[in-house]
């Protein structure tokens, strides 16, 4: 849903737009893509994908209503190097459930 919320994010910075613990607890509203990144190329109008997880409860967005927040943070942007092998650590390729809790 649009926001009526222009951005430009500064260089060096990204924004991550983020769900509000209120709107879950008390209304089950998520948001789908969370953390929703933004990267400072972007010239534009904010819009946030709400997922209304109660099926028995309409949930109504009207302006003003804070929906989810932006923050920004500073990014460090790596070059990619390619190798033969990684270093070795305590987990390893170890995914989801490795650390067996």
């Amino acid at each position: 849903m649009g926001t009526g919320v222009g951005v430009e994010i500064p260089e060096g910075h990204a924004g991550m737009v983020l769900p509000r613990s209120g709107l879950a607890r008390d209304h089950g509203i998520a948001l789908v893509n969370a953390p929703g990144l933004i990267d400072s190329g972007y010239r534009g109008e904010l819009r946030v994908l709400l997922l209304n997880t109660d099926p028995a409860e309409t949930f109504r967005v009207e302006p003003g209503d804070r929906i989810a927040q932006l923050v920004l943070t500073p990014i460090v942007t790596a070059e990619p190097v390619e190798t033969s092998a990684l270093t070795e650590s305590t987990r390893g390729a170890g995914g989801f459930g490795s650390s067996g809790r």
